[in-house]
């Protein structure tokens, strides 16, 4: 047949654990906070007894969530993320119980972005976006200088030109108007 494709070797940053930790640990007191108010709206509006049984229920079951999402699941998260480019294709390959290897051809690829928000920005971090037909796919937590590296290497590799980006902008704006 065709000589096998390598792994993907390339790792994203480790400051990635402490972005979804803090991104997690915001996402828990949201959680609580909502689930706090149910509980008081349970308590002075006299709702059956039911609904306490459930809501209790579901504090227990966020407990367990959250302590996963903020002490153990960005650990493997990092571990098992890889990423690998060259000029024929970009594999993805992450997962620890669910494991997912994408290739994705740069044939295919029609834009490629970076996105940083205000997380990612404390860390020096950014994420990069590759856009096909179908959908579009993500490498998060890479250090800002190589994702920018990365993005004109993709754009470089995939023939997306800047007049393409712009008509992708235009086209966006249309259909948002």
């Amino acid at each position: 047949m065709g000589k096998a494709m390598q792994e993907p070797q390339q790792r994203i940053s480790p400051n990635a654990v402490k972005v979804w930790r803090i991104k997690s640990a915001i996402e828990c007191v949201i959680g609580f906070c909502i689930l706090g108010v149910l509980l008081y709206l349970h308590n002075h509006y006299h709702w059956p007894n039911w609904t306490a049984v459930v809501l209790y229920a579901l504090v227990v079951s966020a407990l367990f969530y959250y302590a996963g999402e903020i002490l153990f699941f960005p650990v493997y998260r990092q571990r098992t993320w890889r990423y690998e480019i060259d000029e024929n294709y970009i594999q993805l390959k992450h997962g620890a119980w669910k494991k997912t290897h994408l290739m994705i051809p740069m044939t295919k690829v029609q834009f490629v972005n970076t996105r940083q928000g205000p997380l990612l920005r404390q860390y020096g971090l950014a994420a990069i976006e590759i856009g096909t037909m179908a959908s579009t796919h993500k490498i998060p937590a890479i250090p800002e200088r190589e994702a920018e590296e990365l993005r004109s290497s993709i754009a470089f590799l995939a023939k997306v030109t800047e007049s393409d980006e712009e008509i992708g902008v235009s086209l966006n704006n249309e259909q948002s108007s």
